[in-house]
């Protein structure tokens, strides 16, 4: 054997010996009992950085590795993020589905290849075990009751959201419309935006969606405010909606002449209820959709079915603040946050939040632009 040869057989020896002592270590690492779950959101937003924190601390408390993706860039971010999760081969996703009828085929390959729920938005015609979060039709009728409350002799009302391709801001929407119509509780009703829905006292003279750009959330209000003279009450069905229908408001100078309706936590509306620049908020429990979510994928992960509730469906029930509750809300949200969420929302985290970008960790990917949210 030449000098070259042996030299390139050692160099072959040690290259087997050391993929020998890795794939032990990476077995022994995988086969430890520790189970990995991820919770991927519907873009970035403040609203994301609370159920992130549910997700970890769920993490801590059960001994669970909890990946959080949040897309930026909609429907196609989401896809790659959830691929990249499945090339990992995690044990389980809990998903937020941005456009659940055009996206069957990715929920598919989630529930082939590991375990899939929906969280947040629903996708009920999807392979998914199990649904967390609320009832949006409920949530929507909330809604439509603190539009009673602002406007009890009628007016023209205007709603505002981020799109109308997920099921949650579809459902949302109805349960306002049918709320103020004084309609029967149906959940499968649904009236196509672009025409004024009207009764003898409230008429919904548009639906305006953005698509998550904020720029245009804000336009979309300032356009309303000078096209409708009459407009009496603005409803923001995202969380980002209602501060930028408040700040179109403001600037037109008829704080006492529109009422704003809010829906989620986000820190500008529960500020303006305090003020009484908004009349309520509806709000969800984005924590425990958090928690809940990564409590039920590693028992399922674990082969224990008796997490899924009968129906399928696990609600966390929605709740109305007014100005009677909302400094107690607020004091709530702060404790399990363990700080502000204005410090969240003025340093808004990565991918894994719906609002902008966040620190570096093992759990989120780094932002490429500010952007767009829930």
């Amino acid at each position: 054997m030449t000098c070259r040869e042996l030299i390139r057989s050692c160099t072959l020896f040690a290259t087997i010996l050391s993929i020998s002592i890795l794939l032990p270590a990476c077995n022994q690492q995988k086969g430890n009992g520790k189970k990995t779950v991820a919770f991927v959101t519907n873009g970035v937003d403040p609203f994301w950085v609370i159920a992130q924190r549910g997700a970890e601390k769920a993490g801590e408390d059960l001994d669970v590795n909890v990946e959080v993706r949040m897309p930026p860039q909609g429907v196609a971010d989401q896809k790659r993020m959830v691929q990249e999760l499945l090339a990992q081969n995690v044990d389980g996703i809990a998903i937020s589905p941005i456009d659940p009828e055009n996206q069957n085929e990715l929920l598919k390959e989630i529930a082939e290849r590991s375990i899939l729920i929906t969280q947040d938005s629903d996708a009920p015609e999807s392979p998914r075990q199990c649904y967390i979060g609320m009832d949006n039709y409920t949530a929507g009728r909330m809604c439509g009751e603190l539009v009673k409350e602002a406007l009890p002799d009628g007016g023209e009302v205007m709603l505002f959201v981020g799109r109308l391709g997920q099921a949650n801001a579809r459902q949302r929407r109805q349960g306002v419309i049918d709320e103020l119509m004084d309609r029967s509780h149906d959940g499968s009703r649904y009236d196509e935006p672009g025409e004024v829905i009207k009764n003898d006292k409230y008429s919904i003279i548009d639906t305006r969606t953005d698509d998550f750009d904020h720029l245009q959330a804000k336009a979309n209000a300032e356009d309303a405010i000078a096209k409708y003279p009459n407009l009496k009450c603005m409803v923001g069905l995202f969380a980002y909606n209602p501060p930028l229908c408040l700040e179109a408001i403001r600037d037109a100078g008829k704080l006492q002449e529109i009422k704003v309706v809010s829906f989620d936590e986000n820190e500008a509306s529960l500020q303006g209820i305090m003020d009484g620049t908004v009349v309520g908020t509806v709000v969800q429990n984005p924590y425990q959709y958090g928690y809940e979510s990564v409590r039920v994928l590693k028992a399922l992960a674990n082969g224990d079915k008796s997490v899924i509730p009968e129906n399928e469906i696990l609600h966390i029930p929605a709740r109305k603040i007014r100005k009677d509750n909302v400094e107690e809300f607020w004091t709530e949200l702060k404790s399990l946050l363990g700080d502000s969420p204005k410090q969240d929302q003025d340093q808004p985290a990565s991918e894994s939040k719906e609002t902008g970008s966040a620190p570096e960790s093992s759990s989120s990917e780094q932002q490429k632009e500010p952007q767009k949210d829930e």
